[in-house]
């Protein structure tokens, strides 16, 4: 046998083991693909409504209206070469940087907390948002967002209890709740009063010492939010496993569906993305391209995408009407046009 085959079969088994290794090996990168699409008009896996209403009257139509998620590589799994490439192929997937989808100075209980903390204020700035376009006023105020299950609140305060006074002072602000916390400590207890069900209740909590970006501070375990006092009870029961902002805009269309006469959506299958605040403007997303390809695969023949996300989506092949969502108020005017006239003039992407 010559040197040069010798030398051949050296090199090709390690050549062909490097390749593996190289294949296999996992990447700094996630991958984003289309997740499930969900429809607030219908009910959830227990048979429920997904929007519940006590003291108003509710219309319950034909016709959807769905928000649209993206999947993610999980905390802690990176792409190899192999499945990279595949994603990178795919026009549904994005190959992204991993610490863009999971920022190494977050933790997975922090990524919780802020997609839980999101999710509901979420759900009640689309609330408020529908009934102020129905021509409900609707005042604001300060709720609990979050419970920490290691907190002192745990166990004392729930997620949108409303905190009207902290010890004794009128609560206007979440800076000023923090204030007082600060002036409180073990064995001196912070005093709370809370509306929860319609009903006024106090309680006392003992602050805990951590520390935040080196410096000391007294916290109770929780994370405070806008909240708001309606006229009457709307809740959106939504998998508690889906965090985020951006169904906003679609909870808020579904909300005033359900509490005006007639499919808003004249029977057709709507879908789409955007935060809303609560001045009911709609904010960009990530994962546009993901979204609607998901709501491609719903039967949706409208997307309401946000006008920030237009130049993301600038020559996407989709069959569906890419409509340009600013307001709430002018997504809903434009759904009104397109049911009326699936041709009408449109602020189209």
């Amino acid at each position: 046998m010559s040197q040069r085959w010798i030398a051949f079969a050296v090199a090709a088994p390690l050549t062909f083991l490097l390749f593996v290794l190289a294949a296999f090996a996992p990447l700094p990168y996630s991958v984003y693909s289309p997740g499930p699409t969900f429809d607030v008009l219908g009910k959830d896996a227990n048979e429920s409504e997904i929007i519940q209403v006590v003291g108003h009257k509710t219309y319950r139509d034909d016709g959807q209206i769905r928000f649209t998620t993206v999947s993610s590589s999980a905390r802690g799994d990176k792409e190899t070469l192999l499945s990279a490439l595949d994603a990178w192929l795919d026009p549904d997937e994005a190959v992204i940087p991993y610490d863009i989808a999971h920022p190494p100075s977050k933790t997975a209980d922090d990524e919780e907390r802020e997609g839980a903390v999101s999710m509901v204020g979420s759900q009640d700035a689309a609330i408020a948002t529908a009934m102020r376009e129905l021509g409900y006023k609707v005042k604001t105020g300060i709720q609990v967002a979050f419970v920490d299950d290691k907190g002192a609140a745990f166990g004392e305060l729930r997620v949108r209890d409303k905190i009207l006074k902290v010890d004794g002072k009128p609560l206007k602000t979440g800076e000023q709740l923090v204030e007082a916390i600060q002036k409180h400590g073990p064995g001196d207890p912070v005093t709370l009063l809370i509306e929860r069900n319609h009903k006024e209740l106090t309680v006392e909590l003992e602050p805990e010492e951590t520390v935040v970006d080196g410096d000391r501070a007294m916290r109770i375990g929780i994370t405070p939010g806008i909240g708001y006092d309606f006229p009457f009870d709307v809740t959106i029961q939504v998998d508690p496993t889906i965090g985020g902002p951006s169904a906003g805009l679609m909870f808020s269309l579904a909300v005033y569906d359900t509490l005006t006469p007639g499919s808003l959506t004249d029977g057709a299958i709507i879908a789409g993305t955007g935060t809303i605040d609560d001045a009911g403007s709609v904010g960009p997303i990530g994962g546009i391209e993901q979204k609607i390809a998901g709501a491609g695969d719903a039967g949706a023949q409208l997307f309401f995408v946000p006008k920030d996300n237009c130049s993301d989506v600038k020559g996407l092949d989709t069959d569906m009407e890419l409509v340009k969502a600013e307001t709430m108020h002018g997504a809903l005017e434009a759904l009104k046009a397109w049911t009326a006239d699936h041709d009408a003039d449109l602020p189209r992407c």
